[in-house]
């Protein structure tokens, strides 16, 4: 049997919630394996992103979540993978060293 179905495309804003969680949830994972005061300018920048990092972390799999059901939950979407790295983060950062 022949499948004449369209293929799914992800939307802009589902791409760019996808970047964005995972460059909060890399920016989490690089300030826990490294010393991020060891350099001067590291840990300047460290220090103004850490909070707004912070609240992306947070926010993102919120919207991600509402935005997916807005779609009307579509397994292909790049929603889903980054409500998968927004909690998996958290619960590492919580359970964490």
């Amino acid at each position: 049997m022949k499948e004449n179905s369209i293929p799914y495309k992800n939307s802009r804003t589902s791409k760019i919630v996808f970047l964005l969680s995972i460059i909060a949830s890399g920016l989490w994972w690089l300030a826990k394996g490294m010393n991020v005061y060891s350099n001067t300018i590291v840990g300047a920048i460290f220090e103004l992103l850490w909070l707004p990092v912070l609240g992306m972390l947070f926010l993102l799999p919120i919207i991600s979540l509402t935005l997916l059901i807005k779609e009307k939950i579509n397994v292909r979407s790049l929603y889903i993978y980054s409500i998968l790295i927004g909690i998996a983060s958290i619960i590492f950062m919580v359970l964490g060293k």
